[in-house]
């Protein structure tokens, strides 16, 4: 085997390192991070949910995962209750076939909740949450059209824990 020392190639090489490395360091000089759980304005809360129910649990590890706040299950210690007012399901038919059977659905998933402090006052309003999500259906496939739809379900419960994070997040004491 014979081996060349080309210098073009060399140079072009060493170029190519020290402009991978200036982006590398320009994207670490701009304060660029990964997102990582936001700290609550509270130290305790009380959640008026099962803690066996699958929002009840998602809440609770997201709750544990913000480091700040922990889960009080005496309402009367807690510094902040979350009161999750309604958690509701539905299923609507967006369209049909030419025979009359179902062909789209849309599932949607509400979620309205307040918090409140240790006298009852409000600290963010009864707010409403809403995830959609839309899939086709099809008669030959009615058990993994379930699977699919409940695995929908999931992620829309998913989505709207993270999104009611945030907003206990952006609440700040006056």
């Amino acid at each position: 085997m014979v081996f060349s020392f080309s210098p073009r190639r060399s140079a072009r090489r060493l170029c190519a390192a020290l402009l991978v490395a200036g982006c590398a360091a320009a994207l670490a000089a701009c304060g660029f991070h990964l997102r990582g759980p936001q700290a609550l304005a509270f130290s305790t809360l009380h959640v008026n949910l099962s803690p066996y129910s699958e929002l009840g649990i998602t809440l609770r590890r997201q709750l544990a995962m913000s480091g700040s706040t922990a889960v009080e299950e005496n309402p009367e210690r807690a510094e902040a209750r979350l009161q999750i007012l309604a958690n509701e399901r539905t299923r609507e038919i967006l369209s049909l076939t030419a025979a009359g059977k179902v062909r789209e659905y849309e599932l949607v998933q509400r979620i309205r909740f307040r918090l409140v402090d240790r006298d009852g006052a409000d600290l963010i309003a009864p707010t409403n949450l809403i995830a959609r999500r839309e899939y086709t259906f099809s008669d030959e496939q009615i058990l993994g059209k379930e699977q699919e739809e409940a695995l929908l379900y999931r992620d829309m419960e998913a989505d709207l824990v993270r999104q009611l994070m945030r907003r206990l997040a952006t609440w700040r004491r006056p």
